[in-house]
C-alpha cells in the first residue's frame, strides 16, 4: 500500500496541494480530458449525479454543463473552501465533507456517481466502490478516473510505494469484485503523456440489492 492510501496522511497531503492545485492540475487533467470522460456517459438534465472527491471543483464545473445540480463531496475542507469559492456553498452545487467510504446518502440516491483523481488514495478499492454501487440507482452509471500504472519496473515500484496505480485487468476485476456490469476502459490524457490516467465507466445491474452492496444508509448532512 503506497504512502498516500492512508486518509490521515491525504488529508494532510491536500491541505498543502490545495493551495496550489487548481494550477498544477491542468498539466495531467485537462478540459478535453474531462470532456472525454463525460462523452462516456449518458447523462439526462435531470439527472441527479454524485461527484465523489470533487476536490477543488474541476469536474463538477464539467458536470454541470449537463446538469442544473450536482453533489460534490471530499473529504478535505482545503480543497472544499476552494470549491466554496468558485460556485458558493448554496448554489448549483450542494457540498458534502465526507468519506468515499461511508458515503453520507441512502441507497438508490444517484443515477450517475462519478469520482475523478480519487480511487488512487483508496485503502481499500473494491469496497469503495461497492459504496458506489449501493447509492447509484439499479441501471445508474459509475465513472472512475484513476492513474494507469507506469509501463517500466522502476516507475512502476515508485508509482506503487506513493499510491494506487493500476490498469485495464486490475480495474476489470476490481468493478466486477464489486458487482458492476457493462464495464469499459479507455486510456486517455494530455498531449504530453497520452495514456496517463484510466477511465472506467460500468452500470449497477438492474434489479439490484443495495443491502448487498455496502453500510446502511448515510444522513445526507451536507458541510458547512
Amino acid at each position: 500500500m503506497g504512502i498516500l492510501e492512508d486518509k490521515a496522511r491525504a488529508r494532510l497531503f491536500y491541505r498543502y496541494l490545495s493551495k496550489v492545485y487548481d494550477r498544477i492540475n491542468p498539466f495531467v487533467w485537462t478540459e478535453e480530458m474531462r470532456t472525454e470522460a463525460i462523452d462516456m456517459l449518458e447523462i439526462d438534465e435531470d439527472d441527479r449525479v454524485l461527484d465523489v472527491g470533487c476536490g477543488t471543483g474541476f469536474a463538477t464545473q464539467g458536470l454541470l454543463e449537463h446538469v442544473d445540480v450536482v453533489h460534490g463531496l471530499d473529504q478535505s475542507v482545503h480543497q472544499l473552501r476552494r470549491a466554496w469559492a468558485k460556485f458558493g456553498k448554496h448554489g448549483p452545487v450542494r457540498f458534502y465533507l465526507g468519506d468515499a467510504e461511508r458515503l453520507p446518502f441512502a441507497d438508490d440516491s444517484f443515477d450517475v456517481v462519478w469520482s475523478s483523481g480519487s480511487i488512487e488514495y483508496w485503502p481499500d478499492p473494491v469496497a469503495t466502490l461497492r459504496e458506489f454501487r449501493r447509492v447509484a440507482k439499479p441501471g445508474g452509471q459509475v465513472l472512475v478516473v484513476g492513474p494507469n500504472r507506469p509501463t517500466t519496473p522502476i516507475k512502476r515500484r515508485l508509482a506503487d510505494s506513493i499510491m494506487l496505480f493500476y490498469g485495464e485487468d486490475r480495474a476489470q476485476e476490481m468493478f466486477e469484485a464489486a458487482g458492476f456490469t457493462d464495464v469499459r476502459h479507455r486510456l486517455m490524457g494530455p498531449a504530453h503523456s497520452p495514456t496517463i490516467a484510466i477511465t472506467t465507466v460500468a452500470r449497477v445491474p438492474e434489479g439490484d440489492d443495495p443491502v448487498d452492496a455496502g453500510t446502511a444508509e448515510g444522513t445526507g448532512a451536507e458541510a458547512d
